[in-house]
Parts: structure tokens; C-alpha cells; sequence
């Protein structure tokens, strides 16, 4: 790898509480009294330069002490591949590190000797690991600067490249599972909350399950036939309207589990129209044949659901029927609704059906919903979401006049993967796939997200409420990209063949690339634990581990 990026030094802070038995000597050590008769004492060692820093700093100074603004920013174009960077900013990052370092207010000469430098390359705001702008490997030994930058100018300008890739060609920062609850999906707490977090950590698709409440017109957020504690429809709305662009200017999809009637279908259409006004997004015709950019739905918020005359027809519910929190109702995603796991979602893959039909007429949808009060309610939803009659070949079929959003649970993406792969990778490439938790996760863990990824699915729910190594992986993943909620899928899985054939998961390629990573140090533990935090006669002594994980047959953990 060509770039260094360390983690922030914490310098040699000793500001925790000693422990009586561990104390710091003048001499750069720590002594422990054991049973008040033995001494043990820990040299401390200060990080140095690793030999490689050393000669890219002597290489960009022309061999002197010091690295001046214009020899700084040569190594942050050349060697770090921050091709946009100016003069003006070289000497910014000088000034900040000179500060941090000396706290100097004044100085007369602006230059970095080479523990500066070292420093510089471990402040995480100031050379950051993962940026905004993601840059080819370096490639100036074969290429000018001016080439460089002409085949850079896609990654160099992210907006461009939003611009030419439609919503379904992304994978979404999703962890839109039951986005509301603040714990467990059983008897946990609805709450506007959760929303929040997940926005302001750059989440770009929210679920909410949409239930009566005891009042004629109240519209409630819960998770249905379960012990949670609901939460106002206005309060969750009015969260994401305020806090939907905090860290992310790209589009905020919201996806609505709908258990109401066409009455109240009405209202939460008012309620969506008034809380977003201009900030709310709905296509002109009554469906969409291409899904928009990113880039041209910034600053903007979709719905996704169920077309009003679907759910009312696959659930037989009439006009004037109320909906109960404790009934028992289907839902577009019946698992789900529930934490109750349905065994109908255990039916292989060749008996998996729906009582929808989602190649409907659209016209006679219309005619129906009107009739039924609901028209406003419809005309809101971008992005239609359904499961047709059938198998699920069936459900994977691409229509040619029209986009939607298909769920599945964990449990049917891995069925389907085994036997439809390439139909699904098919499916990904026009429309929406979203992948959400089996029934059973009633402590809100979560599933692996690579076999989502690796079929092209753009939309993999999680539960962000809960912990572990899956979820983790989804942070790092959405750290990329600035942490705007949107990556690019890689091109194989967009790509046609010439006879149509498209890439196949299953299938074994051949190794084109290795990365290698080389870990030079890691430092700043000091500040997040005591010297006897895990033994009462040692200080910490940690370890790192690297691993890779992505396709099954690389993965390397």
C-alpha cells in the first residue's frame, strides 16, 4: 500500500488515575508492588519513526531537517494521491501540527522536522485513513501529473460519479430494521431516538411499522403484536425532517411497514406532505421505469411501501375494518411484522408465494385506491415494494416497464442464492433488493451482510441497536466514500455479457490482485484504559489483528 495512515496519537497522556500498586518513575518506566514484597517494572517506549516514514520524510525534504508547505503538499499529491490539494491547504496542516505540537502562537519559519511530520501522519482528522474522495493507487511512475489527474476525475469529483449511476447501482448504509426500538424486538421501547443515531451516523434508509392508535386518527410506530411501547408517527417523521442531512447530503429512503386503513392511509399522507414539504420526492407518473441518481435526489426524502390497493387485496381488509396492534394481519414483509417468527417463512424456496401480485395494472389501482380515499397515499410512493404470486423465480423476474423494491429475509436470500444467484444478481441490477433479519433475532443480532452484498442487494437491514462482529463489519464498510451512506457496486455486478449472462457468485475466478497491508505501530491505548485495567501487575499489552473479509473464498479473519 502506498499511503500511510495511522491511528490518532494520544502522545504520553497519564491523565487516568494511578492505582497505589502501579506507579511512573522519572525515568520513563512503571513499577508494581506485588503483596507488598516484589517489584516489577515495565520500560515505557516512546512510538519512533518507522524506518519508511523516515525516508519518505528525507525524500520530500531533498534530504534537509525540516519539510517545507511546498515539499508537504508535493508528498500529499504524489504519495498520498490527495491530488486536489493546494498550497494554501499544505500550509493550513503545517500550522495545525506546529500548534498541537508545540503551542507555539507565533512562529517565524513554517516547517515540519521529522517527528512532526510523524505526528502529522497520526492525526486522524488531518490525514485521515478514509476520505471523501477515494483515489486510485498511485500510478505517477508511469504517468504524468497532468494524465493523472484527466483518469482520476470520476473518484476526484464524487457528484459526477453520482450523477451517473442510478439508485439500484449503490449499496445503502441501511440499518433500517425496525429502526425505532431502542433494544430488544420483543418489549424494548419505541422511540424517535434510535432515528436519530442512525441518521447522524450517516444511515440512509429508515423503517417504520405504521399501526392504529386507540383514538380515531392516531397513527402510531411499533413493533406490531409484541410487548414494545409505541411511539407517534409525527414525532419519528419531524426527527428524520431535522436530522435526515446532518451527515449526508444524499436522499433518506423511508420505508413503511403500513398496517392501516384507507382513512388513515390519508392522514399519514397530510402528515408526510406538511413535515417534509419541498424536501419530499415522488415521481410525476404513477411508476418510475429507471430509478433517479443519488446526485439528483440530494437534499431529498423517498417513501417505499406497499401500493394501498396491494395491501388491501392481500389482506382482505375492507373500508370501514379497524387494524389492531394485536391482530393478526399480514404484512409485505410478514416475518417482520412480528417477533413472532411465522413458520410460513421457513417454506423452501419453491413454495415460497404471496397472496400479492405486483405486476398489477396500475390504472386499475388507481380507480381502486380513489375509491377507497387513498389516491394521496399512493401518489407519495417512489419506490413500489411487493412480493408477485409465485416461486421465487418468479419474484426475481425483471420488468421492463417498471422498477420495484423486493424483501427478503436472511433465511430466503440464502435458499435463493443456492439455486437462483445469477437471477438475483440479474434482479439487482434494474431494481431493489432488500434483505432484512430472520423472525428468531429477538435480541436484535444481526446476520452476515457479504452473501446481500456479493448478489448486488442494495439494501441490508440491520439492527443497529444490537452488537457484534456483523455489525462492526457494517460500519467499516459505510465508513468509505466520506460516510455518505452510498457506495458504488462494483462493476462486474452491473456488467452484461454479450449473450445477456451476468456474474455468477458461485463461480471461482482467478486472482488478478493482491493487497498486501503492512502495520507499522499502534498507539493511544493509554488514554482509554488504566495501567492495571486488565491485570493489577502489568500495564495493557495488546496485539492487532488484520483480516479480510469479503467474498467466502478470499476471506482471510
Amino acid at each position: 500500500m502506498e499511503s500511510y495512515n495511522y491511528k490518532k496519537d494520544q502522545h504520553r497522556s497519564f491523565s487516568s488515575p494511578e492505582p497505589s500498586n502501579s506507579q511512573k518513575d522519572e525515568m520513563g518506566s512503571y513499577n508494581y508492588k506485588m503483596f507488598s514484597l516484589f517489584n516489577r517494572k515495565f520500560k515505557i517506549t516512546e512510538a519512533e519513526p518507522p524506518k519508511d516514514v523516515k525516508l519518505v520524510f528525507y525524500k520530500f525534504s531533498d534530504g534537509g531537517p525540516h519539510m517545507m508547505a511546498d515539499q508537504l503538499q508535493r508528498f500529499l499529491v504524489l504519495h498520498q494521491d490527495e491530488l486536489d490539494c493546494t498550497l494554501e491547504e499544505a500550509e493550513k496542516i503545517m500550522e495545525e501540527v506546529i500548534n498541537r505540537r508545540h503551542h507555539l502562537t507565533r512562529y517565524s519559519r513554517l516547517s515540519l522536522n521529522l517527528d512532526d511530520f510523524f505526528h502529522f501522519l497520526l492525526y486522524d482528522d488531518l490525514n485521515g485513513s478514509i476520505t471523501s474522495q477515494v483515489t486510485p493507487p498511485n500510478t505517477f511512475g508511469t504517468r504524468s501529473l497532468e494524465q493523472h489527474f484527466s483518469a482520476s476525475l470520476l473518484v476526484l469529483l464524487p457528484s459526477l460519479a453520482m450523477a451517473m449511476y442510478v439508485l439500484c447501482g449503490y449499496a445503502l448504509n441501511s440499518f433500517g430494521h425496525n429502526s425505532y426500538l431502542t433494544g430488544n424486538q420483543l418489549s424494548s421501547d419505541c422511540s424517535e431516538v434510535p432515528i436519530v443515531k442512525a441518521l447522524q451516523r450517516g444511515v440512509r434508509v429508515i423503517e417504520l411499522d405504521l399501526w392504529p392508535g386507540s383514538s380515531k386518527d392516531e397513527i402510531l410506530v411499533l413493533h406490531g403484536r409484541t410487548l414494545t411501547t409505541p411511539v407517534p408517527l409525527i414525532k419519528c417523521l419531524k426527527s428524520i425532517r431535522d436530522y435526515a442531512f446532518t451527515r449526508s447530503p444524499y436522499p433518506v429512503i423511508i420505508t413503511l411497514e403500513d398496517h392501516l386503513t384507507p382513512d388513515l392511509q390519508s392522514k399519514v399522507a397530510e402528515m408526510v406532505t406538511q413535515t417534509f414539504g419541498v424536501m419530499l420526492y415522488y415521481p410525476e407518473s404513477d411508476s418510475l421505469v429507471q430509478f433517479p441518481s443519488p446526485e439528483s435526489l440530494k437534499h431529498r426524502i423517498i417513501i417505499s411501501t406497499k401500493p394501498p390497493k396491494e395491501y388491501l387485496e392481500s389482506n382482505g381488509i375492507k373500508q370501514k375494518g379497524a387494524l389492531s396492534p394485536g391482530g393478526r394481519n399480514s404484512s409485505d414483509e410478514d416475518e417482520e411484522a412480528s417477533g413472532i417468527p411465522d413458520p410460513a417463512a421457513e417454506l423452501e424456496a419453491d413454495d415460497w408465494s404471496n397472496s400479492d401480485q405486483d405486476d398489477v395494472d396500475l390504472t386499475d389501482c388507481d380507480n381502486k385506491s380513489g375509491q377507497l380515499g387513498a389516491p394521496a397515499y399512493k401518489r407519495l410512493i417512489t419506490i413500489h415494494a411487493g412480493k408477485p404470486k409465485g416461486q421465487l423465480k418468479d419474484a426475481l423476474k425483471v420488468a421492463v416497464d417498471k422498477v420495484r423494491r423486493l424483501s427478503l429475509s436472511e433465511q430466503e436470500l440464502e435458499r435463493a442464492a443456492t439455486t437462483n444467484g445469477t437471477d438475483i444478481v440479474r434482479f439487482t441490477q434494474n431494481n431493489i433488493l432488500r434483505i432484512y433479519p430472520k423472525g428468531t433475532r429477538i435480541t436484535s443480532s444481526n446476520y452476515k451482510p457479504l452473501v446481500g452484498w456479493m448478489h448486488g442487494a442494495q439494501m441490508i437491514a440491520f439492527n443497529m441497536q444490537g452488537y457484534g462482529k456483523s455489525l462492526w463489519l457494517m460500519h467499516g464498510m459505510f465508513r468509505a466514500n466520506g460516510g455518505c451512506g452510498y457506495l458504488k457496486k462494483p462493476d462486474f455486478l452491473m456488467e452484461k455479457g454479450p449473450n445477456n449472462e451476468v456474474f455468477d457468485p458461485k463461480r471461482k475466478l482467478a486472482v488478478t490482485k493482491t493487497l498486501k497491508v503492512k502495520v507499522y505501530l499502534g498507539d493511544g491505548w493509554r488514554l482509554d484504559f488504566s495501567h492495571t485495567h486488565f491485570d493489577s501487575y502489568s500495564p495493557p499489552d495488546f496485539y492487532t489483528k488484520v483480516g479480510w473479509i469479503k467474498n467466502p473464498a478470499h476471506m482471510l479473519m
